[in-house]
């Protein structure tokens, strides 16, 4: 039954590439709450805006399948996040760096900053891989609404309006991963997460969080 499933689990993420090559928007599994994802081009990405009811002027993250690929996203990159990539990539840590000149600002909200992620699991690691390049992606509900944690919470937020939704993979998370901003004198804090500050503190103590 398990090799069934995983071959099951296979078919449904070769279908997403085709989608997503297409334009299409997919709904996947990850390590810490079921994504969005689209290729980065014009078309897709308005799709992915238009389907969570998200502003224009907030920037959407990118998922990259490893470190090796953050400087085709983005430039001048600090030892900070080099440090904190090797301890805690792949895993829940979103970090925020100066953008690549090849990232275009309808991903950014028009912004001179990119959100980057390695992922810690196979599915949307597969489809980065697939499609050759970064994904962008975001989590799998409408704006205001509370994360999706499995197909169902999908549906039931957004409908039939997604291309597919992967139904196979474990989903060993449950919470966002946490957002840190890099680009300043001291690592900063966005969003609470997976990862704790006391966690991040471990690799570089003068990280702070950001004030409310």
């Amino acid at each position: 039954m398990k090799d069934k499933s995983r071959r099951s689990l296979g078919l449904q993420v070769e279908f997403a590439v085709s989608i997503l090559k297409d334009g299409g928007v997919v709904a996947f599994p990850t390590d810490t709450v079921f994504g969005l994802g689209a290729v980065v081009a014009p078309g897709p990405v308005e799709s992915l805006y238009q389907l969570k009811g998200r502003p224009r002027d907030l920037a959407l993250p990118l998922l990259i399948a490893g470190y090796s690929q953050l400087e085709a996203v983005a430039r001048d990159i600090p030892e900070a996040a080099s440090r904190l990539a090797e301890k805690f990539w792949p895993g829940a840590l979103t970090l925020v760096l100066r953008k690549s000149p090849a990232v275009p600002g309808f991903v950014t909200g028009g912004k001179k900053t990119v959100a980057v992620r390695v992922p810690r699991h196979s599915v949307p690691i597969t489809l980065i891989l697939g499609i050759g390049g970064p994904l962008v992606s975001t989590s799998a509900n409408l704006s205001g609404r509370p994360s999706a944690l499995n197909p169902n919470e999908v549906r039931e937020q957004l409908g039939d309006k997604v291309g597919l939704i992967i139904e196979g993979g474990d989903l060993p998370g449950g919470r966002e991963s946490t957002i840190v901003d890099v680009t300043g004198k001291k690592p900063v804090v966005l969003r609470r997460g997976a990862i704790t500050l006391a966690r991040l503190r471990t690799v570089i103590p003068e990280t702070i969080e950001k004030e409310s």
